[in-house]
């Protein structure tokens, strides 16, 4: 079953369908252990979904949405991310090194050496994701996001180009009252620091949000240290009643070491070493091998309610970025900026009193401009000059939705966006073109058509079909191979799924089970040449099955017991049948293979105790099957258990302030892993080891 932490996974159909028996069972248990007007208040709140510019509840919506909200974020260690979100079904987030992350959705790691690939992402109203398909996650501090909305599978109809999916990040807490000050430290293994502090101050008609973090850590392996400092304001402004203009800039400065992936022998000779000297190329370290990221990032937007009828919402948003980054075999460096818009019109009303409807239409628009010069490595430092480009990216796309609410019981979504994009590119070095070349791609129309059913209180019934399409990146578009690559197509595809979503009447348990088929066409994926620099190539189509099933269950509640004060369990139980259908290079055939880089099942459980005096215990458990690593599936990683703890203490202190005590441990089974593994490696270097049992300890206060 789902919740044998990954036990007996070699026999899916098994799991399937203990899963599914296990969550029918619980529901009936727990649906007759309340009654459904009961006025006790349970721990397991209903959640809205947000991304949708408008509040729904997560269980009536038609989509496959994960949701990660403020109190899970702080049941995590909270330095990164990766834990955190981990724990929803289909999201798989990887940490390379310090500071070098990797998040896919339904498999789209497959073409991410490292960040983030056809997935989009936006922070509060503005998209972060630029117009090249970059998106820099690693920018952001952990202890800065709030709550996570994750919307899994093809949302291309509203949010554009993307064929993994969408995901909100916000930075604003919603429990706060009319001030607070939070000021935290945590110090851990391999020279681990991570402070921050926040400022929030709500008046009349003015809120006002300031977050500032600095973090650094030795690294595990050998070249692999990390620096950030972060700075944030998010500011609010409700001038009238129906109306409220929002502020937002963020500053990071992020610099990381990469020490290079190994091979098998050297992984197992010695898993803390950097990518030694081989050949012709000096070692990761004689390189100072890293990545130096300098970004500004700016929002402001717009919006207006008219007669609780029409809302009007735009967005201007910007950035800079001033990237770095010394490699083995070059010395890149990129000047970027983006700027662009979003906005729509929103009309709601009713046919009846049990037929609720709400339309909107808008556009989203935006440009990135990139700079890059290549020179060569000589230690670190830039040598001559290899070659220097110019590149532009443009895509902008119209999107419509229109939902009805039926009688509150179903809710039937059509939405359609169609989608321009193209970029353009002019070599000034050694060519010294005095034109650019241009490459269009032909418009896309994206669809999606959803429908959920309430068939009683406790279940929800749901399926939709849509479309997802994604350019190739201006990354992937000139890899670091530093050539042009304009042979390389969009993949597309179409993504049907259906699914439940149960919950008992007092809501202590909640399940949601969704299965998809998504048939991508040219899909595009990563490989290296002799010299290990990436380049893409369009693989032909793929079949991506999977199953999904998310469960939250309150075991014990406040009250119930003297001493255990509360007991949730959640657990994500993930397993695909992703292979490549039709996908052959020069004499070398890799259809039916399974999708590289992707793990058949995970499971990630998760247990939070309350005890009395605010003493919490936290753990997590995480198996992770193994994971094929070149096209031929001829090499595989091991599967892997990960353990992790996490015990604390929040003690008030006079009036108004708290204090948390907190100490942690991670992989505490030392398990031997690589997360973020580099696919389809030229000499094998696939594996990037993973820190062993590692410890944090840390203290926070609240005002």
């Amino acid at each position: 079953m789902a919740f044998t932490f990954g036990l007996g996974l070699r026999h899916p159909l098994k799991i399937i369908g203990s899963t599914i028996l296990l969550s029918l069972s619980v529901t009936t248990f727990a649906q007759s252990s309340k009654p459904m007007n009961s006025d006790i208040i349970y721990d397991i709140p209903e959640a809205l979904v947000t991304i949708y510019s408008t509040k729904r509840p997560l269980f009536r919506s038609p989509s496959s949405v994960g949701m990660i909200n403020e109190s899970q974020l702080n049941q995590q260690h909270g330095y990164s991310l990766v834990p955190a979100l981990n724990t929803v079904s289909g999201v798989r987030m990887e940490e390379r090194s310090p500071g070098s992350y990797r998040l896919s959705i339904r498999g789209s790691v497959l073409r991410s050496p490292f960040g983030i690939r056809n997935v989009k992402l936006y922070l509060d109203d503005f998209p972060l994701t630029d117009a090249g398909g970059n998106t820099y996650l690693n920018s952001l501090d952990a202890g800065s996001i709030k709550h996570v909305e994750i919307l899994k599978g093809p949302e291309g109809s509203l949010f554009g180009a993307n064929t993994g999916g969408v995901v909100l990040l916000k930075p604003l807490s919603n429990t706060m009252d009319s001030s607070q000050i939070n000021a935290s430290l945590t110090g851990g293994s391999y020279g681990l620091l991570h402070q921050k502090v926040s400022l929030d101050k709500q008046w009349k008609k003015y809120r006002l949000h300031v977050y500032q973090a600095f973090q650094r850590a030795d690294g595990y392996r050998e070249n692999s240290a990390m620096q950030r400092l972060y700075l944030q304001t998010l500011q609010q402004f409700n001038y009238t009643t129906n109306s409220h203009i929002k502020l937002l800039i963020l500053y990071s400065n992020l610099t990381y070491r990469t020490p290079g992936g190994l091979t098998q022998s050297q992984f197992d000779a010695n898993p803390r070493a950097a990518r030694p000297a081989g050949g012709p190329f000096n070692s990761a370290i004689n390189q100072k091998a890293a990545i130096y990221n300098k970004t500004v990032y700016a929002g402001l937007s717009h919006e207006t309610n008219f007669k609780n009828h029409f809302k009007h919402v735009i967005a201007l948003f910007g950035s800079l970025t001033d990237f770095k980054n010394p490699f083995i075999t070059n010395y890149e460096v990129r000047k970027e900026n983006t700027g662009g818009v979003r906005t729509y019109l929103e009309w709601k009303d009713q046919f009846t009193e049990k037929v609720q409807w709400k339309w909107n239409i808008g556009l989203e628009a935006q440009q990135t401009s990139s700079n890059i010069h290549n020179y060569g490595n000589r230690l670190g430092e830039q040598d001559t000059l290899q070659t220097a480009d110019d590149l532009k990216a443009q895509q902008y796309f119209f999107f419509t939705q229109f939902s009805a609410d039926i009688s509150k019981r179903v809710i039937a979504e059509a939405a359609v966006s169609l989608n321009y994009y193209n970029y353009r590119y002019q070599n000034n070095y050694p060519l010294a073109e005095l034109e650019h070349h241009t490459i269009h791609f032909k418009p896309q129309v994206l669809p999606r058509i959803a429908l959920s059913y309430k068939i009683n209180p406790a279940l929800v019934w749901r399926v939709s079909v849509s479309k997802g399409y994604s350019p190739p990146t201006l990354a992937e578009v000139r890899p670091s191979t530093n050539s042009i690559y304009t042979d390389l197509q969009p993949e597309a595809g179409w993504n049907y799924e259906t699914g439940f979503r149960m919950q008992s009447f007092s809501q202590r348990f909640q399940a949601d089970i969704v299965f998809f088929y998504f048939q991508l066409e040219q899909a595009i994926v990563r490989r290296q040449d002799a010299n290990g620099a990436d380049y893409f190539v369009n693989a032909g189509s793929t079949n991506q099955k999977g199953l999904e099933v998310q469960l939250t269950l309150q075991l014990i509640e406040a009250g119930e017991f003297n001493f255990i004060r509360g007991l949730q369990l959640r657990n994500a139980f993930t397993y695909y049948d992703f292979t490549f259908s039709d996908y052959q290079i020069a004499t070398e055939n890799y259809s039916h293979n399974k999708l590289t880089g992707v793990p058949p099942s995970t499971v990630v459980t998760s247990l939070y105790l309350q005890l009395p005096k605010q003493f919490y215990i936290f753990a997590q458990h995480n198996y992770t099957d193994r994971i094929p690593l070149n096209d031929a599936n001829s090499v595989y990683a091991n599967d892997y258990h990960l353990l992790q703890l996490k015990a604390g203490l929040k003690y008030p202190i006079g009036k108004g302030l708290t204090m948390e005590f907190f100490a942690g441990a991670d992989n505490i089974l030392n398990t031997r892993y690589s997360l973020g593994n580099d696919l389809n490696a030229v000499g094998g270097r696939h594996y990037n080891a993973a820190p062993a049992t590692n410890y944090y300890g840390g203290v926070s206060a609240t005002f």
